[in-house]
């Protein structure tokens, strides 16, 4: 993934997951999804189109899962059409994301990006227990860790990598390891829906990742 597009990754990530958290309704969400998606699939194209090695398809080919994920969302949310379909395809998302992890941590040995890796794996998990199998006191759970990742994950690394900053050190994989199970440990009890006080359900369905 390029430094500017895993840039723009962060910024789709956090209007996601503020569409998840009821703060930017589906539509408004919809341009910036439709934009960072073809962005995602327009550029693999290119790079398969030029590669010439396995490590090279390897890198580019895994982008199309985003790219799918966020025209699907923006597509979704013009056309309001059953979430499940988006929900099911993010298992799949998350399933590759975790071979990805492997691949990344055995073959090129970037820890860091190991590491964000299984980041994305847990958060298309979520997304598929929230869309695929409708679980839906995880939603507000979910729409915080999105905003979380996309700053950790996409946001940050994007624009360190930009200015060639981005520190590829083994330190950063522990610090992103103990931040993301922080997270997932600290939203737990402040964002899902305790039985006795249910929340009011949405009036659309949440449409991302």
């Amino acid at each position: 993934m390029s430094a500017a597009g895993l840039f723009y990754v962060g910024a789709v990530l956090v209007i996601n997951g503020l569409l998840l958290l009821g703060t930017v309704s589906a539509r408004a969400a919809a341009p910036l999804n439709l934009f960072v998606g073809a962005l995602q699939v327009v550029g693999p194209t290119i790079l398969l189109t030029q590669a010439t090695t396995t490590a090279e398809v390897a890198d580019a080919a895994p982008l199309y899962l985003f790219g799918f994920t966020y025209l699907w969302v923006g597509i979704n949310a013009i056309t309001d059409w059953d979430q499940r379909g988006l929900g099911w395809f993010s298992l799949f998302v998350a399933a590759s994301a975790v071979g990805m992890a492997a691949y990344t941590a055995l073959v090129p040995g970037d820890w860091p990006f190991t590491v964000i890796w299984l980041y994305w794996a847990v958060l298309w998990f979520l997304f598929f227990c929230v869309l695929g199998v409708q679980r839906m006191e995880l939603t507000r759970y979910t729409g915080w860790f999105a905003i979380v990742t996309g700053i950790v994950t996409a946001a940050v690394p994007g624009a360190l990598l930009v200015v060639g900053h981005w520190p590829d050190l083994p330190v950063v994989a522990v610090v992103l390891a103990v931040l993301g199970v922080a997270t997932l440990l600290g939203l737990w009890p402040v964002t899902v829906h305790q039985r006795e006080h249910p929340p009011t359900p949405p009036t659309t369905p949440p449409t991302t990742p």
